[in-house]
């Protein structure tokens, strides 16, 4: 046996926290944001209100060097990895003075048996969404710092039923744009084993891309039986439609199976559920404040931040000059650009929100002047194309995103639908041609009312 020393150059890409943060913050609805705003508050001392009152000149540094001294002792402490920032992997980042803040700078702006307890509807009952439900599970698991990551990027890009808008290989196109075949490859991998594990998750289901992997996923957990492996192998091929057709004659031609036995299949999948996620959704309506305000320009109309929802956060000067002065600091330094961070991703948010939204109401400047009769077809790749951002990126823009118009306030991917080919050759928004036929009904007369 001989003893070798070889030296050998890879390339490892890392979902960083700082882009997990984005995708997350991106997602959050108005309120789920407030909610995430003042849990960083109360977390990190380097993290303000603007409103905040000033503190008194005499005592405010005497104060500010006792908070640092007792922060300090318990970042030490701390054994959690969230406090633990200024490891190697907020790599891939900015540089330092792309996100540095000036002092006082501000910006406003499991198995089947284990499923026999199981009561996602108890759990939705007490405000638990799918998404905290999810992160539950994975802290329970012995995991590494790449496996755990890519599981949360997984997890973060869930929609409301549970499903994973694009596969892997989109999501990592998404969450690093300047990586080459080699590093996205390597990021590609570690996205794939991370669904995997959360496809492991309660509920079954979850995680899948496809409502018949949706369906296949449910059927793994149940126990081996021949109608269970035909209900996967009609699932997996893709034969969906014609068993909504209950065309048993095809179905028996392809799966090699008769009739009765199809329709046992049809009876086991009915018992399925294809919205997974949509259970952990709260069941009691709540009162949207808009994201956006739809201001007229002129003949044109425009998007306008609504000021009463954006967060109006600053790095605690004092505390950020005290660290400085400081020579053992280094277990804050963390906090601190987390803290300037935070700022930059809250900012990054609704910079985004408000470019999605100028677009869309740049597309359908006649629904803001006529109602639902002017709305246009309009599709997220058509903004995404524009904006250059990616069409999941869209998607989460316009999802529990509200938009105030003259005509009341609307979540913006109610201005996304499909278009019906008309006779001219053109093509005419489904949402237009609905309220075209209502009101031709009300408009109808009673005494001889219109054919179907």
């Amino acid at each position: 046996m001989k003893q070798t020393l070889n030296l050998r150059l890879s390339q490892h890409l890392a979902l960083t926290p700082q882009l997990q943060q984005s995708i997350r913050l991106l997602q959050l609805s108005t309120l789920e944001l407030q909610q995430e705003v003042e849990q960083m508050l109360e977390a990190n001392p380097f993290l303000e209100h603007e409103e905040a009152e000033p503190e008194p000149e005499a005592a405010s540094e005497a104060q500010a060097t006792a908070e640092v001294a007792e922060a300090r002792k318990e970042a030490a402490s701390d054994e959690t990895p969230e406090l633990k920032l200024d490891r190697e992997d907020w790599q891939g980042g900015a540089e330092q003075g792309d996100w540095d803040a000036a002092p006082g700078e501000t910006w406003q702006g499991s198995n089947s048996e284990a499923d026999d307890d199981f009561d996602p509807l108890g759990l939705a009952h007490v405000g638990i969404d799918l998404r905290a439900h999810l992160r539950s599970q994975l802290a329970g698991l012995s995991l590494g710092e790449g496996d755990r990551a890519a599981a949360e990027a997984i997890i973060d890009s869930l929609d409301d039923d549970g499903y994973l808008p694009e596969g892997p290989d989109q999501l990592a196109a998404e969450l690093d744009a300047t990586a080459d075949a080699e590093e996205r490859e390597a990021l590609c991998d570690a996205l794939r084993m991370g669904l995997k594990l959360v496809q492991s998750f309660d509920p079954a289901g979850v995680g899948a891309t496809t409502l018949s992997e949706c369906l296949c996923l449910q059927l793994r957990r149940e126990p081996p039986c021949p109608i269970r492996d035909l209900a996967m192998a009609l699932c997996a091929g893709g034969h969906m439609d014609l068993l909504s057709k209950r065309d048993w004659r095809r179905l028996g031609r392809l799966l090699h199976a008769d009739e009765a036995a199809l329709r046992e299949v049809q009876q086991r999948i009915a018992k399925l559920d294809p919205r997974p996620g949509a259970r952990f959704a709260p069941s009691t309506a709540q009162a949207v404040t808009p994201d956006v305000i739809a201001q007229r320009s002129g003949r044109r109309w425009r998007a306008v931040l609504n000021p009463e929802v954006l967060p109006k956060l600053r790095i605690n000067g004092l505390y950020a000059d005290l660290l400085r002065r400081s020579r053992d600091g280094a277990g804050l330094s963390g906090q601190l650009q987390e803290a300037r961070w935070f700022v930059r991703n809250v900012q990054q948010r609704f910079e985004t929100i408000e470019r999605v939204a100028q677009a869309v109401i740049e597309r359908q400047q006649n629904f803001f002047n006529h109602g639902e009769l002017g709305m246009r077809p309009l599709v997220l790749r058509e903004i995404a194309d524009e904006l250059g951002l990616h069409e999941s990126t869209i998607s989460r823009v316009t999802t529990q995103k509200y938009v105030l118009t003259p005509f009341g306030t609307f979540e913006l991917k109610y201005f996304f639908g499909s278009g019906l080919s008309t006779d001219t050759g053109g093509n005419a928004s489904s949402t237009a041609v609905r309220a075209l036929i209502r009101q031709m009904v009300q408009e109808e007369n009673p005494a001889a009312p219109l054919s179907d």
